[in-house]
């Protein structure tokens, strides 16, 4: 197990930000599996992507009510329209910048997690299959 990849992978899809794509590429240029590096960034990424959900679905009141300041009418009106547009939107979960917020709003929202887990693992486990085979 890869444990610096597996950490930079999580870490990177959390808040925080990180480069687990570089280290993939390092790791390949190495001569390591890619097919074991790729699964190891991919369960890191999704694992990361969960923690950002659930901070979104813990901290669900306090974000709402404190400093969103969003009544219960307007947080079913975009649990729905989430609902309806923004579950396919977590395939992309993966890109810099908007990914992560789009994880904790997944969870802010109580995105059906099953779906959430689904997509996103698809999502991330595509762009580090790309990101290999461009480099195999």
């Amino acid at each position: 197990m890869d444990w610096t990849l597996f950490f930079s992978a999580l870490i990177s899809s959390t808040l925080f930000p990180g480069g687990s794509e570089a280290l993939l590429l390092y790791k390949l240029k190495e001569g390591a599996d890619a097919t074991a590096l790729v699964l190891i960034a991919t369960i890191g990424n999704v694992l990361g992507s969960l923690i950002t959900y659930g901070m979104g679905r813990l901290g669900n009141e306090a974000i709402h009510k404190k400093w969103l300041r969003m009544d219960e009418a307007k947080v079913a009106r975009a649990e729905q329209w989430f609902g309806k547009y923004g579950t396919p939107s977590l395939l992309l979960a993966w890109l810099p910048i908007v990914g992560d917020p789009l994880c904790l709003v997944a969870g802010l929202l109580r995105s059906n997690m099953l779906f959430f887990l689904v997509l996103v693992t698809i999502g991330k486990a595509m762009r580090y299959l790309f990101i290999a085979w461009l480099f195999i």
